[in-house]
């Protein structure tokens, strides 16, 4: 029998979602992934070999998508499940704490790390003035999309209510916050680059450079936003079929095809 506890934290999360998400987008997230099928995705988050132990919970996932509400909730449900089994990959091959002969599988060690071990730089770009560094601040990769730089940290605060210049240590230091700057950066066009969501859910339309540099639809082209300077136009790239591996291991659990265009291969970046 559940907690009293565990049933107020379920309710409270059914009407949280409930007073954000607009009637068009009715479907919560939590349709798609329950708590048990998210622990078996992630079977060694909490692990004592994960720096993040204990700090991605499940419920700290539904309560910043419901700051979302188009996420994982647009289109038919085959969209939906492909679309959070795209998001959920991109955010464990970044936060990966898995090897090649890993326990149950190199795709079962997603949510391992919460910030970037050893930076090599504070990630401050002093360029650019629209996002100024703050004094002695680093702008390494953290939370679960390992957010970096002024230029993502200033507009994620600014979005979501938290000052990314001044307190970027937040981000490591709150669960919640922590899923909605991943979330923040899946949603959020940044020109030349569309929203991974967007792409995600059919609504991307190519621009004339887009074609001509091979940007198709797909979770290759969604590789190509979170990371392609380093990993697209590059054959049989390690860390792209990581993601890929982890994305098709989460669509075989949601019952959805992964689809078409999965690396980024052949692809030129943003």
């Amino acid at each position: 029998m559940a907690s009293s506890s565990s049933v107020f934290r379920a309710l409270f999360l059914f009407l949280c979602c409930s007073f954000f998400v607009d009637a068009r987008y009715r479907y919560s997230v939590s349709s798609i992934i329950s708590e048990d099928l998210y622990k078996s995705m992630f079977l060694h988050k909490d692990d004592n070999a994960c720096p993040a132990k204990g700090f991605y919970p499940y419920s700290a996932f539904i309560e910043a998508a419901c700051r979302f509400p188009k996420f994982g909730t647009t289109g038919d449900v085959d969209t939906r499940k492909r679309e959070v089994a795209a998001f959920l990959a991109q955010i464990s091959h970044e936060t990966t704490g898995g090897w090649a002969t890993a326990p149950d599988g190199p795709y079962a060690w997603g949510l391992c790390f919460k910030e970037e071990i050893s930076p090599g730089s504070s990630y401050c770009d002093p360029t650019n003035t629209e996002w100024p560094c703050y004094p002695n601040k680093s702008y390494h990769g953290r939370g679960p999309m390992q957010l970096s730089w002024n230029y993502n940290y200033g507009p994620a605060g600014e979005a979501l209510g938290f000052d990314g210049l001044k307190d970027p240590e937040i981000v490591v230091n709150n669960s919640v916050i922590a899923f909605k700057t991943a979330l923040w950066f899946w949603m959020t066009p940044r020109k030349p680059k569309p929203s991974a969501h967007n792409v995600m859910v059919g609504r991307y339309r190519p621009t004339k450079a887009d074609l001509q540099a091979n940007r198709t639809a797909g979770f290759g082209l969604v590789t190509n936003i979170v990371n392609g300077g380093l990993e697209c136009g590059i054959p049989n790239d390690a860390r792209v079929n990581d993601r890929i591996g982890f994305f098709k291991r989460y669509a075989r659990l949601l019952n959805v095809d992964a689809g078409p265009n999965l690396d980024c291969a052949y692809q030129q970046h943003f």
